[in-house]
């Protein structure tokens, strides 16, 4: 049994949320919960082929995150657990639908699949496959902004990225280096990471000399904080914290959110080595529930409100696959096509 951590030291200095807020966070985690169920339906019918990695329990934090973003204008820097960050950053559900089907109107054109999502429209900066692939790509961008505003004199060049990597990637040399550069550079950059206790098969805490990710901020000079990743209110001030100090030029924050897979590591995964206690408990701290709950008790929504937007969302997914099955494949003709950049 994985050991538990006490409460995060991240405590959020306001709940406080209007009608509007809640229902938008509410749909957004409602959305990717429902979209990684359609998925397992469909990977299991044998719609989609590889390997496929499911965020189902995770939701609070692209949500948490993303949502705090500037939509569009932020850049988000993904891993191969993917679907759900691309669909908080904005992109269709049938584009990734599409995507997972391997289909030409994809966001990756039917080249990528499920750990490799890319939007260039909704600065997606893309999944990466390899464990912490993605940091020097989202520490690349923060240089470029900092780079645009500082050199070239560019007052709007202001944007922040958000790079998501799981536990596991925090003991890879390119989340030291990175940290490291960022710190030093001041770059305006969270570094968020997903700790749900399990890299694959191995827990946490028997691979980590430090299993308390937060406080390896300290070796760079840098804020770290810890935070419930199963709260989204929770997630969300801790992230709109840090993005007004990065968009301050106060430099980069690195968020442990504490949170967990309801699923296997991937859906090849038969999940028999998490402890059935362990994830009966975690499952109980269901986020898109606790935010349901708040919401009603605070009367920002009724239930039937929320049924209603679960049915909404659930049509909306629903018409991402029949979209998905219905787009061409692609071409055999262009597979050399989308290599390299073209111009417009």
């Amino acid at each position: 049994m994985v050991a538990e951590r006490t409460l995060p030291t991240f405590q959020p200095q306001s709940t406080q949320i209007n009608r509007e807020q809640g229902l938008m966070l509410y749909k957004d985690l409602t959305l990717g919960r429902l979209f990684e169920d359609k998925c397992a339906e469909m990977y299991y019918r044998g719609k989609m082929f590889g390997f496929v990695h499911l965020y189902n329990g995770q939701e609070a934090v692209s949500t948490g995150v993303i949502k705090a973003l500037r939509q569009g204008e932020d850049y988000v820097a993904s891993t191969y657990r993917d679907h759900v960050h691309a669909l908080s950053a904005g992109v269709p559900p049938r584009e990734v639908m599409a995507e997972l089907f391997g289909k030409e109107t994809g966001c990756s054109k039917g080249r990528g699949g499920s750990m490799h999502l890319f939007s260039a429209a909704h600065h997606l900066l893309g999944g990466y496959a390899f464990v912490a692939e993605g940091i020097p790509v989202a520490t690349g961008v923060a240089f470029q902004t900092k780079y645009r505003r500082e050199v070239l004199g560019n007052e709007n060049a202001d944007q922040v990225t958000a790079c998501f990597f799981g536990d596991g990637a925090t003991n890879n040399g390119q989340f030291f280096e990175c940290l490291n550069m960022a710190s030093l550079w001041n770059l305006p950059i969270l570094f968020v990471v997903e700790n749900n206790k399990w890299a694959i098969g191995m827990a946490h805490e028997r691979a980590a000399s430090q299993p308390e990710i937060y406080k390896k901020a300290g070796l760079f000079n840098m804020k770290g904080i810890e935070v419930d990743g199963m709260d989204v209110l929770a997630v969300r001030d801790a992230a709109q914290e840090a993005i007004q100090r990065a968009r301050a030029g106060e430099g980069p924050t690195l968020i442990e959110t504490l949170t967990y897979r309801f699923r296997g590591h991937s859906l090849a995964d038969p999940d028999e080595l998490r402890p059935a206690e362990e994830k009966e408990t975690w499952m109980a701290r269901d986020p898109i529930k606790k935010l349901a709950g708040y919401l009603m008790e605070q009367n920002l929504a009724t239930q039937q409100e929320l049924s209603e937007i679960d049915e909404k969302v659930q049509a909306t997914i629903d018409d991402a696959v029949e979209y998905a099955e219905s787009s061409p494949e692609p071409d055999p003709q262009q597979l050399h096509r989308y290599i390299f950049a073209e111009d417009d």
